[in-house]
């Protein structure tokens, strides 16, 4: 999601990290909502929030943590959820509550699972080594996998970029890891790859990045570990982005030592502003939310936004999006809007609604190819896809493909998964993998 999440140190609290599962009653049924914490190496919280059955996938939740309690917020679609974590740190029981709904819900914690089972599985047929390099730009240590095709190359080779918010190496959602997946098919066939743990998670170290501008040195740290590599071709090696990691993608091949190639899944179009006021509006039409009542929040939703913009006094744009939040939402508590309005009107969150995708990219001349698929309730495949190829007009080497029923995570419709141990399990759409082979070994060719 483009939002960031609000985090909060904790202390003396239990350990949060993890899936925290339960189930949420609705009129006619009930629904799973997932909500996943990433401790990151300052002691902090990142969280999001999924509901699968209603296609909700990634909503930045702000977090703030007590003792025992947890109160979590949910911007875009207006809700809260107030809970307590059990003595034995297994459950937490607490109310859900949204515009004229409140309910009790109680989640239950289940650990996070290993990328593919790792346990488990088989011995891939490629090499598989622990990388680590330095970002000198922030003096940040990033640690990471390079897998190698079998065979002694040299060969083309990618580094993979995470979507929005602290990350880990396989872009981790739920017990879904789509860079993971895309690392293996590539790997498999001929593309060596290199993914790392986003600044301040897993083994990397640092603080997480305040705007996607930051996180160019990071790629282009990866980019130059690479160069260091006998096995790797320097004259084919690209950048492969996921979400805002597609735009981190791009900016990269506007700067000094580019590379090679560019592949985006799912970036940016639109800038920041309009982002965040299609994402909301789609949020509360997956909820259920009656037409009156988007345009509504919508409307709200600009003018909040254009007294961000309006008001560079912090203290004073805190107090009024405060007091705004407030009156949209009589769920809210002050301390709620108060850290909300915070957030909202921090660096990374003003810099975010300013940010144009579109600005930088006369500079880009390598070849690039776009993609993201029809079912993408995060990033409108049509309204980005069109505005990033108006932004590379002049770059005759640019290929646009909509994928047909793919969401943000890049998952095919649900009637394709395949079914695993009695269960359909999402996978990377094998469209896109293909696609993203087949071109990335075009270029090789060139």
């Amino acid at each position: 999601m483009a939002n960031p999440a609000h985090v909060v140190a904790v202390v003396d609290a239990p350990p949060l990290d993890g899936l925290w599962k339960g189930p949420l009653k609705v009129p006619g049924g009930q629904l799973e909502v997932i909500f996943r914490f990433v401790k990151l190496t300052g002691g902090e919280y990142f969280c999001t929030l999924d509901v699968p059955l209603q296609k909700v996938s990634r909503m930045n939740v702000k977090t703030e943590v007590s003792g025992d309690t947890v109160r979590l917020y949910a911007e875009e679609a207006a809700t809260r959820f107030v809970g307590r974590v059990s003595a034995d740190g297994k459950q937490m029981a607490g109310t859900w509550q949204s515009p004229g709904f409140k309910v009790p819900m109680t989640l239950t914690f289940s650990a996070l699972p290993a990328m593919n089972a790792k346990n488990v599985r088989l011995t891939p047929p490629y090499r598989e080594e622990e990388a680590t390099f330095s970002n000198l730009t922030v003096n940040a240590r990033l640690s990471g996998m390079l897998t190698i095709p079998a065979g002694p190359g040299p060969f083309p080779a990618v580094v993979l970029l995470s979507d929005s918010g602290p990350q880990d190496r396989d872009g981790t959602v739920g017990d879904f890891a789509p860079l993971g997946l895309l690392a293996d098919y590539l790997t498999r066939r001929g593309v060596a790859v290199l993914r790392f743990d986003d600044r301040g998670v897993g083994k990397s170290g640092g603080t997480p990045a305040v705007t996607t501008a930051d996180l160019v040195s990071d790629a282009q740290a990866g980019l130059n570990y690479l160069r260091t590599r006998p096995e790797i071709d320097l004259s084919h090696l690209g950048l492969v982005g996921h979400g805002e990691g597609g735009n981190v993608a791009l900016l990269a091949a506007a700067q000094p030592l580019p590379p090679a190639f560019v592949v985006t899944l799912a970036a940016y179009g639109l800038p920041g502003r309009d982002i965040v006021v299609q994402q909301q509006a789609t949020t509360l039409r997956t909820l259920g939310t009656e037409t009156a009542q988007i345009e509504a929040a919508t409307k709200r939703q600009q003018a909040m936004l254009e007294i961000i913009r309006q008001t560079t006094d912090n203290s004073q744009a805190q107090a009024i999006v405060a007091n705004m939040l407030k009156q949209n939402n009589a769920a809210i508590d002050n301390a709620t809007a108060q850290s909300s309005a915070a957030e909202m009107t921090s660096p990374r969150y003003r810099y975010f609604l300013a940010f144009n995708p579109v600005e930088k990219l006369t500079g880009v001349n390598c070849p690039v190819l776009l993609l993201n698929g029809t079912s993408d309730l995060t990033i409108n495949a049509d309204a980005n896809l069109n505005a990033l190829k108006k932004g590379l007009n002049l770059n005759k080497n640019v290929v646009v493909k909509k994928l047909i029923g793919v969401n943000h995570l890049f998952q095919p419709d649900p009637t394709k998964w395949p079914i695993i141990n009695g269960q359909q399990q999402p996978n990377f759409s094998p469209e896109a993998q293909e696609t993203i082979r087949e071109w990335i070994m075009a270029q090789a060719k060139k």
